[in-house]
């Protein structure tokens, strides 16, 4: 992560109701300095991991304000940005909201769309948070957003199979590619991509590409800094992937999984699919889908020169305050509590990666808890320069461009250069349309 203080501080210039007292008058409520009694909703997407973490400290919370109940609404991501644009556009949003790195773009463009944080930090500790933290959730210079980690996606394998097949974790993309026949005298995979989620095939690719020609796929501010060779270039790359037996064809991962997500795939909770690309973050749902220990963190894959660059990294979640809610208070007291309280941090751990807190950090580091493959995965990160993620990058519409162009290439209804040129036209439309709004 050697480039985060040096690029995050350009991201500051980017471009539901609570049950507490009764309807929303359309106006901010201001903080009072008191902490009434209310209810208020709180909202996230994960996985298991995250879920049964997220509800014993909602459970602590309770117990020490039982005049303030928080009630959870939580699921799994695919749909959830859907979820929340719905709510938030009939002003039927919860008072705190976990959110993704693009919804500050989608949902905040002008800095409004959220509550002003720094309105609140009677309540709620930003001294916890270097200034380079908090420029992540910063709108036209207004803290929408609070920064819970960063991350990025690395490689995690099954030990087990790994070990059954005789194959080392491999280092370069050349060894990667190379595993695909020996692992395929078994019909299994060294490795799979979960598009369903939207984009993870595609970061793969750009990665590759990154490394190959040193250009960013696409800058913070939203310019493309691939070219139209360059996609195509990723797409075939893909491609290379599927044809040599590294990673199932979407058609093949249709009929085995239907619409379930990897980490629920019986081809990879039985070891038939070896390997996935995931966000330090998220990992723990992969990890719990097997006996404990079998997943483990792979190296960052480099060229064949040892160059390992162009591994991307991002806040992968941040918390925000409805600017509806109407007990602004409560709602910064609870999000203190899911950040710096040292009890919660216990009990969260690093369902959601290394927490951002300084406070939340030293008390993980100093009960023995800042352990495991999202702290592994962030080491790995720390050793190699990285390249912080557009949020522009992360948008929906852009991840179905990503997906509508692997598909196109795996069913072969399209060349690379077919895609490619689609892919292209469709990015530099979008971006030049949502940035001139």
């Amino acid at each position: 992560m050697k480039k985060i203080i040096s690029v995050i501080a350009a991201l500051g210039c980017m471009g539901g109701l609570s049950a507490c007292g009764g309807s929303s008058s359309g106006k901010t409520a201001m903080p009072d300095g008191s902490l009434d009694k209310c209810t208020l909703r709180f909202s996230w997407w994960g996985g298991d991991d995250r879920h049964q973490a997220t509800l014993e400290a909602i459970d602590l919370w309770n117990q020490r304000h039982p005049e303030i109940e928080i009630v959870p609404e939580y699921g799994g991501w695919d749909g959830w940005t859907e979820k929340v644009s719905a709510q938030l556009s009939g002003g039927t949003e919860p008072d705190i909201m976990q959110i993704n790195y693009d919804w500050l773009i989608s949902f905040s463009a002008d800095g409004k769309g959220f509550y002003d944080l720094e309105l609140l930090s009677d309540r709620l500790d930003l001294s916890q948070f270097s200034d380079e933290m908090l420029a992540f959730g910063r709108v036209n210079g207004v803290l929408n957003a609070v920064t819970v980690s960063v991350s990025g996606r690395g490689l995690f394998y099954n030990s087990e199979t790994y070990r059954r097949i005789g194959a080392e974790y491999p280092e370069t993309w050349s060894e990667l590619i190379g595993l695909g026949e020996r692992f395929s005298r078994e019909n299994i995979y060294p490795l799979d991509l979960d598009i369903q989620s939207g984009g993870t095939a595609w970061y793969l690719a750009v990665v590759y590409i990154q490394q190959q020609t040193g250009r960013e796929f696409m800058s913070l501010d939203g310019e493309l800094g691939f070219t139209e060779a360059d996609i195509a270039a990723a797409l075939e790359f893909y491609k290379k992937l599927e044809d040599n037996h590294v990673i199932r064809r979407i058609d093949v991962r249709t009929d085995e999984d239907g619409t379930a997500a990897l980490y629920q795939s019986p081809e990879f909770i039985d070891g038939h699919i070896a390997g996935v690309l995931e966000w330090g973050s998220s990992v723990g749902k992969y990890e719990m889908s097997l006996d404990e220990g079998v997943l483990e963190a792979g190296p960052m894959l480099a060229d064949d020169s040892g160059n390992d660059s162009g591994w991307m990294i991002k806040p992968s979640l941040m918390y925000a305050v409805s600017g509806k809610t109407q007990h602004p208070d409560e709602a910064a007291a609870f999000m203190d509590f899911l950040l710096n309280d040292g009890d919660a941090a216990e009990i969260l751990g690093t369902t959601r990666g290394i927490p951002a807190s300084r406070a939340a950090e030293t008390r993980l580091e100093e009960s023995g808890r800042l352990t495991g493959l999202a702290q592994e995965n962030d080491s790995l990160l720390e050793q190699i320069d990285t390249v912080t993620i557009s949020p522009y990058m992360e948008l929906a519409k852009m991840k179905e461009f990503y997906n509508t162009a692997i598909e196109q290439v795996s069913y072969g209804e399209a060349t690379a250069e077919e895609a490619a040129a689609e892919m292209y036209a469709s990015i530099t439309e979008y971006l030049e349309r949502i940035k001139n709004k």
